[in-house]
C-alpha cells in the first residue's frame, strides 16, 4: 500500500507539494451499490469504488489573484505532483478571478479527518431485497410487471487548504425509482423515494400504491389543452422549486437577467411571493436530510465560488413565510449586491404553519377536490425564458381524473408551460411535507422534503401523446 494511498495523507501530500500563494485539495471516496430489476425479475446488481481529486492552486498576481483547477479520477500517489504542478500553471496563465477571496481560515479541524472513508456494500439491501422478490411474486400474480432500480452511495470528503482548513463529511445518498406496467404496456405508474440507507422502504408498499394507480387508468378520458385545477405531489414541486433555487443567483438578478431581478434595479429580496405562510429553506442539519455543512467547490460559477472552499454552512430560508428571503450568493457576489452570504446547501425544504397549509396529505386533497387534475410526475424541464422563469415540460406515467373527491380515470399526458415563480403566486393549499425524490433532478439533487400543492389554474399548453 502506498505511504499516501489515504484520502487525508493524499489531501496533506498534495498541500506539502504546492508551490503557489494558495491551495486548496478536495479528496473524494466513491463508493456505491446497485441492484436492477425488468419484468419481475432481478437483472443485475454491483458495487463499485473510486477515488478523485481537486487541486485549486491561487496565485496573487499585480492585478489581482488568479486561480487554477485541476480534476482527475482514480489518483495514485505518482499523479500527485504532475497534477499539482498542472493546477499551478493554471493559475499563472489564467486571467484576474473575479471572485477573488483571501482562503477561508481554518482554525479547526473535523475529529475524524484522519479516519478512514466509510464505504457502501451490498449488505445495504439485506432487508430491502427479500421484500423486493416478494413484490415482484405479487405483481406476477397480479398481472403487472415491475421494472427500476436501486442505488445506494456513500462519498467521503475531506478538504483541506493552505489557510490550515481540514474538514471531512461522509453523505449517503439512496434512490429507489420503480415503474409498473400493465401486460401489453398500455399502462404505466411510477414511484421513486429517497433514502440514506434503504432501512425505511418497504417495495411492497410501493407496489401496492403502483398497482393502485394502474387501476385508475383502466378507465381512458380524453381532455384538451386549457387551464386545470391541478394536485401537484411533493415530486413535481420539488422538481419546480430546485430548479427555481439554480436560478437564483443574487449576482444575475442585481444585474437584471432572472425573474428575481426588481424592475428598475436590484432585486427582488423582501418582496411577497406567495400569499400562504410558507417557506423555502435549507438547512445542513435537517433530519434525514443531512448534507455537507461546508461549501465544497470544484469550480467557480454564479452561485458557487472555489475561494470559498471550506466556508461554514447555516440554516438559511431563501422564502421566509411568504417573502423572498436570500438570494444564492457567493463571499464575492455578497459584497456586489449588498446582500448576506449565502451559498447553496444540498437539500431543500418548502414547508410552513398556518390555514391551508400541512393540514392534509394528497389523498385527503383529493378528496376535497369537486374536479381538476392528479399529476404523478414531470420530465424533460427546459427553460423557455429566464426573465420570468418560465420552464416547460411533459407530464408522465399518469394524469388522472379527479370528480367528486375521487380519482375516476387516467386521461392523456400535457406539455405544461408554468413558472414556479408564478406558481406560488397562485397557489391556494399546500398539503403536508415529506421527503420526495424529484424525477428529473433526481441525478443531481436527492435532499427534498415538499407538500402536495393545488393550483387552480396551472397550464397545460398542449396535449401529449407520449406514456
Amino acid at each position: 500500500m502506498s505511504a499516501v494511498s489515504k484520502p487525508h495523507e493524499i489531501v496533506e501530500r498534495a498541500l506539502a507539494l504546492a508551490t503557489s500563494d494558495g491551495c486548496v485539495v478536495i479528496a473524494e471516496e466513491h463508493s456505491s451499490a446497485n441492484l436492477r430489476w425488468a419484468g419481475n425479475a432481478l437483472t443485475t446488481n454491483g458495487v463499485t469504488r473510486g477515488r478523485s481529486l481537486t487541486v485549486v492552486a491561487t496565485v496573487d498576481g499585480a492585478r489581482g489573484a488568479a486561480s487554477g483547477v485541476v480534476s482527475r479520477s482514480a489518483v495514485t500517489a505518482d499523479d500527485l505532483e504532475p497534477l499539482v504542478r498542472a493546477a499551478e500553471a493554471a493559475a499563472r496563465t489564467a486571467a484576474p478571478a473575479d471572485d477573488a477571496r483571501p482562503l477561508i481560515d481554518g482554525d479547526e479541524a473535523s475529529d475524524d479527518f484522519t479516519g478512514a472513508p466509510v464505504l457502501t456494500t451490498s449488505a445495504v439491501f439485506d432487508a430491502f431485497a427479500p421484500r423486493l422478490g416478494e413484490s415482484f411474486a405479487r405483481a406476477r400474480e397480479q398481472g403487472r410487471e415491475l421494472y427500476g432500480f436501486a442505488n445506494h452511495e456513500l462519498t467521503s470528503t475531506y478538504l483541506g487548504t493552505s489557510t490550515g482548513v481540514r474538514l471531512r463529511h461522509d453523505q449517503p445518498s439512496g434512490t429507489l425509482e420503480m415503474n409498473a406496467k400493465s401486460h401489453g404496456g398500455t399502462r404505466s405508474a411510477w414511484a421513486g423515494h429517497p433514502t440514506r440507507d434503504f432501512a425505511d422502504i418497504d417495495p411492497l408498499a410501493v407496489d401496492e400504491e403502483l398497482a393502485r394507480r394502474l387501476a385508475w387508468a383502466k378507465r381512458k378520458v380524453e381532455l384538451p389543452a386549457g387551464r386545470y385545477e391541478t394536485l401537484l405531489p411533493p415530486t413535481a414541486v420539488a422538481d419546480l422549486l430546485i430548479y427555481q433555487l439554480w436560478s437564483s443567483a443574487a449576482r444575475n438578478a442585481a444585474e437584471g437577467r432572472t425573474v428575481f431581478s426588481r424592475p428598475g434595479g436590484g432585486t427582488r429580496v423582501g418582496e411577497r411571493l406567495t400569499g400562504l405562510p410558507l417557506s423555502l429553506r435549507s438547512d445542513p442539519d435537517e433530519p434525514g436530510l443531512e448534507c455537507a455543512p461546508f461549501v465544497v467547490a470544484h469550480a467557480s460559477g454564479d452561485d458557487l465560488s472555489v475561494f470559498d472552499n471550506g466556508l461554514p454552512l447555516t440554516a438559511t430560508n431563501w422564502i421566509r413565510e411568504g417573502r423572498l428571503d436570500r438570494l444564492v450568493t457567493t463571499r464575492h457576489s455578497a459584497g456586489l449586491t449588498g446582500l448576506p452570504v449565502a451559498p447553496p446547501i444540498g437539500n431543500l425544504v418548502l414547508d410552513g404553519l398556518g390555514e391551508g397549509v400541512g393540514e392534509r396529505s394528497l389523498d385527503e386533497m383529493v378528496a376535497g377536490t369537486e374536479r381538476g387534475l392528479l399529476l404523478t410526475s414531470m420530465w424533460y424541464i427546459r427553460e423557455v425564458d429566464p426573465a420570468t422563469l418560465l420552464l416547460t415540460g411533459l407530464t408522465r406515467d399518469g394524469v388522472y381524473l379527479v370528480e367528486g373527491g375521487e380519482v375516476v380515470g387516467e386521461v392523456n399526458n400535457f406539455r405544461f408551460n408554468e413558472s414556479p415563480v408564478g406558481l406560488l403566486s397562485r397557489v391556494t393549499e399546500a398539503g403536508r411535507t415529506e421527503r420526495t425524490l424529484p424525477r428529473e433532478w433526481g441525478d443531481w439533487f436527492t435532499r427534498a422534503a415538499m407538500p402536495p400543492l393545488r393550483v387552480p389554474d396551472f397550464n397545460m399548453s398542449s396535449v401529449s401523446k407520449g406514456v
